[in-house]
C-alpha cells in the first residue's frame, strides 16, 4: 500500500497540509527537519507520508510539514525535540547526536553499504533486533540509511589515490565517519549536512563525503566538482536515520488512529525511504555528469587499499562495543548478515 501510494506520485507539494482537512482534523502533529522541502526525502517521502496519513485517517490526522528547522534549533537538536514534545515528528540522523545511540554505528562502518534500499531494510530489521533499549525514549517509524557515500572535493584536490587524504579538511556526518576520514589520513571536519555549502565557499573544508542524493540540495556539484567512488558492491559508509514519534503524541491516539500510524510504519517505510535516495542518487549524479564534473571510481586494486585502512576502524568500533559491555563483534556480523541478506 505505501509502496502503491508513492507510485501513484501523490505529490505533498505544501508546506503544511492546512485548510479545511486541517480544521477538521481531531489531532494535528508537526513534523520538523533540517533539509529544504525540494530534498529528496521531505519531497519523495515525507510530503507523500503526510497526506497518506491524513487521507487514511478520514482527515482526522492533519500533519503540518515544518522544513530547514523553521521551529527553530540546530539539527542536532531534533531527537530530544521530538523526545520532550516539542514536536511530534521528526526525521534525523543518528550520527548528530554522537555516542547515543551506539549500536546503530555499526551501519556506518567502513564498506558495509550496498544499495539505499537493502541496506535500510537491513537497518530496520537490525533496529528491531538491537536497537529497542536505544530508542525507549520515542515512538519509532523507522529507520534508513542512504546509499553509497562519495568524496566530494573543491577543484584543485581531487582525490584519485588514498595518498590524496592527507591533510585534507573534509566534512564527516558522524563520529564513526570522522575516524573513517581520519584513519584514511583527512582531517575530519564535524558539522551538519546543512553547514557544507557555506563552509565549502569560505574554504573552511576541501570537500565533504555525502551520496549523491543530496548533492543538489547543497550545491556540491557546483562548489566541489571532483566525485571519488570505489569499486565493488559495497560503499565507502552510510549514515542511518531514524524517523520518530513523541511518545506521548502516540500514546494520545485513539486505536483506530494508532492503527493508521502503524500501517505506516516499519519495514515498507524503511524501504521507501531506501528506495527514495537510491533513486536522489541516480539524479544527483546526472546533475554532476551534466554539469561537466570529474567522476572518479577507483579500481579493485586501489579501493582494496581503502578497505584495509577501513579494517581498523571496524575492529576499534567492535573493542569500544565491547568496553561498554556490549557484543561488538555480534552487533557488526549481524549487521553485515542482514545487509547481505537483503542485497539481491
Amino acid at each position: 500500500m505505501l509502496r502503491q501510494f508513492l507510485i501513484a506520485g501523490l505529490s505533498g507539494a505544501a508546506l503544511c497540509l492546512t485548510g479545511a482537512a486541517a480544521f477538521a482534523a481531531d489531532v494535528t502533529l508537526k513534523l520538523h527537519q533540517m533539509l529544504p522541502p525540494q530534498a529528496t526525502i521531505p519531497a519523495k517521502v515525507l510530503a507523500p507520508w503526510a497526506e497518506k496519513i491524513q487521507a487514511d485517517s478520514g482527515g482526522r490526522i492533519a500533519v503540518e510539514l515544518y522544513p530547514a528547522m523553521q521551529l527553530g534549533g540546530k539539527p542536532s537538536d531534533l531527537v530530544d525535540q521530538v523526545k520532550d514534545g516539542v514536536v511530534d515528528l521528526t526525521w534525523t540522523l543518528f550520527g548528530y547526536t554522537p555516542g547515543r545511540f551506539p549500536k546503530s554505528e555499526a551501519f556506518e562502518l567502513p564498506f558495509m553499504v550496498t544499495t539505499a534500499e537493502a541496506t535500510s531494510v537491513a537497518f530496520q530489521e537490525y533496529a528491531e533486533k538491537h536497537l529497542t533499549d536505544e530508542l525507549t525514549d520515542y515512538h519509532v517509524l523507522a529507520v534508513h540509511t542512504h546509499g553509497p557515500g562519495l568524496i566530494h572535493t573543491i577543484a584543485s584536490k581531487p582525490v584519485q589515490k588514498l595518498e590524496d587524504m592527507q591533510g585534507l579538511k573534509l566534512r564527516g556526518t558522524s563520529k564513526v565517519v570522522n575516524q573513517m576520514l581520519e584513519a584514511m589520513g583527512a582531517s575530519a571536519v564535524g558539522m551538519p549536512v546543512t553547514a557544507v555549502p557555506e563552509s565549502l565557499s569560505k574554504s573552511v573544508i576541501d570537500g565533504s563525503v555525502v551520496p549523491w542524493e543530496v548533492t543538489p540540495a547543497i550545491k556540491i556539484a557546483e562548489l566541489a566538482p571532483n566525485h571519488t567512488g570505489f569499486s565493488g558492491s559495497t560503499g565507502l559508509y552510510t549514515g542511518t536515520f531514524v524517523f520518530a514519534m513523541n511518545k506521548d503524541s502516540y500514546d494520545a491516539l485513539p486505536d483506530d488512529l494508532k492503527k493508521v500510524i502503524d500501517d505506516n510504519s516499519g519495514k515498507e517505510l524503511a524501504r521507501l525511504f531506501g528506495k527514495a535516495m537510491d533513486e536522489g542518487d541516480v539524479r544527483g549524479k546526472d546533475i554532476a555528469d551534466k554539469a561537466g564534473n570529474t567522476i572518479i571510481t577507483l579500481d579493485e586494486a586501489e579501493t582494496a587499499r581503502w578497505k584495509a585502512a577501513g579494517e581498523a576502524v571496524t575492529k576499534a568500533w567492535i573493542a569500544e562495543m565491547d568496553s561498554k559491555g556490549l557484543d561488538g563483534t555480534m552487533l557488526y556480523n549481524d549487521a553485515l548478515a542482514l545487509i547481505q541478506a537483503n542485497t539481491q
